[in-house]
């Protein structure tokens, strides 16, 4: 499979503040990857750079084959989708105008054509009844299919989703990791995603980046068995080994 993202010797952080130093991974196409760990740690600073809404300060960042730079941006930013933790659904529109928002804004359909893709993505995520709803109106969980709906409406080459199960019960949450491996599995897509929820990590996972605050980089790299099971780092194995959870 080959590299749909690539960090080379990435410094990550705000200008004047660095908070993760020399990062280096792959995302292979096709794969679910997982940023995860303690709070502060840097996960979410790298998503945001590997978005484009931060610039990289050192090193060298590609994304589909391009690299973030001020000239590229907007092209880079068609080639992903984007699931914020919330979801961040516009209020004042149905689930089916928020997902054809972006149709409306980058590409060429017609309505007609606009409508008809959105009630295909709508029906991926099991929620094509839910299309003349508000998001007040719908449940959380809810509310994050149909922000991954949105997120895939131009057929981007990579979706991130920010902290999906945060908020959620177990039960959602667990149809949630069923939901990005259907679409995986059936589609071919390719998710990076932040977490720091084992059974989600175990259960959907392709390979894992693990980062440290203390430390200000990146402290592990692998599939989560491996890390739970041969990393020689403590810290590693306890994360991956508190609760018990097997994979």
């Amino acid at each position: 499979m080959e590299p749909v993202i690539e960090l080379k010797h990435v410094d990550a952080g705000y200008p004047g503040v660095v908070i993760l130093k020399d990062v280096s991974f792959e995302v292979r196409r096709g794969e679910v990857f997982i940023l995860l760990g303690g709070s502060g740690c840097g996960k979410s600073t790298i998503m945001k750079h590997m978005i484009g809404l931060n610039p990289i300060l050192a090193g060298e960042l590609r994304v589909a084959g391009l690299e973030w730079t001020r000239k590229t941006h907007d092209e880079l930013c068609r080639k992903i989708g984007v699931m914020y933790q919330s979801g961040a659904l516009f209020g004042s529109m149905t689930c089916l105008e928020n997902v054809m928002l972006p149709l409306e804004e980058f590409s060429k359909l017609n309505g007609k054509e606009r409508r008809a893709r959105a009630m295909s993505l709508l029906a991926d995520v099991e929620l094509a009844d839910a299309a003349d709803k508000m998001p007040s109106e719908i449940s959380g969980g809810m509310k994050k299919r149909v922000a991954i709906a949105r997120a895939m409406a131009l057929d981007p080459e990579v979706v991130f989703l920010d902290e999906p199960s945060a908020g959620l019960d177990p039960i959602t949450s667990s149809a949630l990791d069923d939901l990005i491996l259907k679409l995986k599995g059936e589609k071919g897509m390719t998710f990076v995603v932040v977490t720091h929820e084992l059974p989600s990590i175990f259960k959907i996972a392709d390979s894992c980046a693990m980062f440290d605050k203390a430390r200000r980089g990146m402290i592990a790299l692998g599939t989560p068995q491996e890390l739970r099971d041969s990393s020689k780092d403590d810290f590693v194995r306890k994360f991956f080994n508190r609760g018990e959870v097997h994979g």
